[in-house]
């Protein structure tokens, strides 16, 4: 059948048209607005970028900044750190002071009070050193004459210097002229000021200077050297004691000496017998020779002595010695005469003397 035809209405199309404008007019109204809106939004954006850049440029600048505080809080920390320990360090030793001053203070007192005990002490002694001064000046035994060794020494013998009278011979023969016999005969041929400076005599003359200034003041003496003779100090005293609180007489008894020369030979038998013309006898002799004698009284028979003979001439001395008085022997030192030594310690072990064989440099 034939398609029929629908007529138009008015209502229909004015409808349709209605709504298309309306539509079109939303659309025109929304391109409207969303076209301001970008052109309003890209405006404001200019503004905010801007502020934006800025707070990024703090922002970055703040963190340069929290950066550099974290480094100086590092920094600081450490140096607090560095500070604490040394601050540590500083109070041990500190402490490590205190304690070093306590014991310095401590030891400081005990010094001081040693100090102080010292003086005292010395006090005591330089009072103790007065009162035996003044004792010492009181007393007998004074020493009339003064001896001074080098150096001032003082030398602990065993020597017993006591007695009312007192008796020094001094071997005054060749072999005091040295220690060997070769020495001892070259000796013999050179002239007496040669002779009288030789070293073993002039410690012989010491050894009778400072016996001479050991003798206690109210005593008498007598010196005597002998070789194949026997003489005294003082010419024109044999058997004579002489006062020992005469210091002039005294001195020039030690001072003679050095005008004798050693010679000849040695008679201990001489000089023991000159021992028993002193009356009253002596209370200690004292005898300094450098070995056993080498000839008697009737002198020797050869140019050369045996230590045999001369031992059998020392036992025929001591036949002439009076009994009962102490010899001290002062043996000094000579070559090949080995048998000196044991008679003579003999001799002043039975006679209740004293024997000493010193060094070189005594006195």
């Amino acid at each position: 059948m034939p398609r029929r035809k629908r007529k138009p209405t008015t209502f229909s199309l004015s409808f349709l048209d209605i709504m298309s404008c309306g539509l079109g007019a939303v659309v025109l109204l929304y391109l409207i607005i969303d076209h301001a809106s970008d052109v309003h939004f890209e405006e404001v954006n200019y503004d905010l970028l801007a502020e934006v850049s800025l707070l990024e440029e703090e922002v970055l600048e703040g963190k340069d900044r929290r950066v550099k505080v974290r480094n100086t809080i590092a920094a600081v920390d450490q140096q607090m750190a560095e500070a604490q320990g040394l601050a540590r360090r500083i109070i041990d030793e500190a402490l490590q002071s205190r304690e070093e001053m306590a014991e310095l203070k401590e030891d400081s007192l005990s010094r001081i009070d040693h100090i102080n005990q010292l003086q005292t002490e010395l006090e005591n002694l330089e009072e103790e050193s007065e009162r035996l001064a003044a004792q010492g000046e009181q007393q007998d035994g004074e020493n009339v004459r003064q001896f001074l060794g080098e150096g001032d020494r003082q030398y602990l013998t065993g020597l017993k210097l006591g007695g009312r009278r007192l008796l020094i011979l001094l071997d005054a023969s060749a072999s005091m002229l040295d220690e060997s016999i070769v020495n001892i005969i070259r000796m013999r041929n050179m002239p007496e000021a040669t002779r009288k400076n030789s070293a073993k005599w002039l410690r012989a003359v010491a050894t009778v200077d400072w016996l001479a200034a050991q003798l206690p003041k109210n005593s008498d003496y007598q010196l005597y050297t002998f070789n194949t003779d026997v003489s005294a100090s003082i010419e024109g005293t044999l058997g004579q004691w002489l006062p020992i609180n005469d210091s002039e007489q005294l001195n020039e008894a030690v001072e003679n000496l050095s005008d004798i020369v050693p010679n000849g030979g040695t008679s201990l038998e001489d000089a023991f017998m000159e021992v028993g013309n002193l009356v009253p006898r002596p209370d200690n002799i004292y005898l300094i020779t450098d070995g056993l004698p080498t000839q008697g009284r009737k002198g020797a028979k050869g140019l050369t002595v045996s230590g045999k003979k001369r031992l059998q001439l020392y036992n025929q001395a001591l036949q002439e010695l009076p009994t009962g008085i102490p010899v001290n022997i002062i043996l000094a030192p000579m070559e090949g005469d080995y048998m000196a030594a044991s008679a003579f310690w003999r001799l002043a072990q039975a006679t209740g003397g004293s024997f000493l064989s010193p060094s070189r440099d005594w006195p």
